[in-house]
């Protein structure tokens, strides 16, 4: 018999995927941040132009 201790990973708890949850919150931000950045580059790019 084997005393070591089992550590828990992510094939134990999800099968070696992610979290639903977590995809979900991962995709958003990515979402999210892209549509910031654009939202950026609109604002340089037509300030760019009045000069």
């Amino acid at each position: 018999m084997s005393d070591k201790s089992v550590s828990v990973t992510g094939e134990e708890r999800g099968e070696g995927r992610f979290p639903k949850g977590l995809a979900l919150r991962l995709f958003a931000y990515l979402v999210a941040g892209h549509l910031f950045a654009g939202f950026l580059y609109l604002l340089f790019v037509l300030g760019g132009q009045n000069g």
